[in-house]
């Protein structure tokens, strides 16, 4: 059996989301295939959760020793890191470094998906119709009048380099922008604030196997939060219909722009892409290289309803990426 470690944790605030994520992966995994565990990543190192010791993971040789004195060695790392280090790319690119072969998309991949502006403005030059955005860096001047006239309001305001759902604020009135921007940047080094989208809120996730990219059904989302924040996407306050309730033509188009997306970003194993649909036209939100998968996450709920079960979709992500690396 090949040595499986599912690298969760990270450095943000949905350190405990990721934990869960990894926990539904690893509990669907064939046991007589892998010999899957999960690696805890946080400030003081990587730490293996094995056969009921915590031993912790070399950074030079991925692997660790217990007890008995038996040493285990990663053959095959998986990802699953919301948010910084693993699904902003850093941990791909030292694995890439270090030729260690893994699950998720390639460093550059996650790195351009990650931040929600630099990926829009990539996807906005291939014709992809995103919402009107403005770029704030950190310590830079701005003007909040200035982007209140450019934008309107309501507007979104988002820290722009983080995978967290924290820090992400529905703005109706000026007054209250510059407390909003406070936020975001409290989360990360960039902020971007966003013209607020009136439509219908859909998501699609895909993947590829030996046979292909496959977009999964849609998922429309209504949110009982004003928008869908953490509370809606972790604690049940948002109804998700799978399939969505949108038109065969809607769906079709959906799913034929997530592939294109997918291909365009070069990206690996398992996406989602996020969308507004306004007036029959769809814009896209943003891409997540490492969606949530515990259970009340989004794409498990599509798997159900295509009738494809965890343990066979990331068997099949996995036999494909093995491949890929000649393992």
């Amino acid at each position: 059996m090949i040595n499986v470690g599912i690298f969760c944790g990270g450095y943000s605030s949905e350190f405990e989301i990721s934990i869960k994520s990894a926990n539904m992966i690893l509990d669907h995994l064939p046991k007589d295939e892998y010999n899957a565990f999960l690696v805890r990543v946080n400030e003081k190192g990587w730490f293996a959760d094995y056969k009921g010791e915590t031993l912790e993971v070399s950074p030079i040789d991925f692997s660790f020793v217990l007890e008995s004195g038996e040493r285990i060695v990663i053959e095959l790392a998986h990802v699953y890191i919301h948010g910084d280090p693993g699904e902003n790319g850093k941990l791909q690119a030292y694995f890439e470094m270090k030729k260690l072969p893994f699950v998720n998309s390639s460093a550059l991949s996650s790195e351009l998906s990650f931040d929600k502006w630099f990926c829009n403005q990539f996807l906005k030059g291939f014709g992809v119709e995103v919402a009107e955005s403005y770029l704030i860096l950190k310590n830079s001047h701005y003007n909040t009048e200035l982007i209140g006239e450019k934008l309107g309001f309501p507007m979104f305001v988002k820290p722009a380099d983080s995978g967290s759902s924290y820090g992400i604020s529905k703005v109706y009135e000026l007054e209250d922008l510059q407390n909003a921007i406070d936020e975001a940047f409290a989360e990360g080094n960039t902020v971007v604030c966003e013209a607020f989208l009136k439509g219908t809120e859909v998501t699609c996730g895909v993947y590829r196997n030996s046979e292909g990219i496959h977009p999964l059904p849609c998922t429309e989302i209504i949110s009982e939060s004003d928008f869908f924040d953490y509370e809606a996407k972790y604690l049940g306050k948002s109804k998700e219909i799978t399939p969505a309730g949108i038109s065969e033509k809607l769906t079709s188009q959906i799913q034929e722009l997530t592939v294109l997306i997918y291909q365009l970003l070069q990206m690996r194993s398992l996406g989602r892409v996020d969308y507004m649909i306004v007036d029959g036209k769809i814009y896209v939100i943003e891409v997540n290289t490492t969606p949530g998968f515990s259970k009340e996450s989004l794409v498990p709920q599509m798997l159900d309803c295509a009738d494809i079960s965890i343990g066979e979709f990331w068997t099949e992500i996995y036999e494909f990426e093995r491949k890929q690396f000649g393992i």
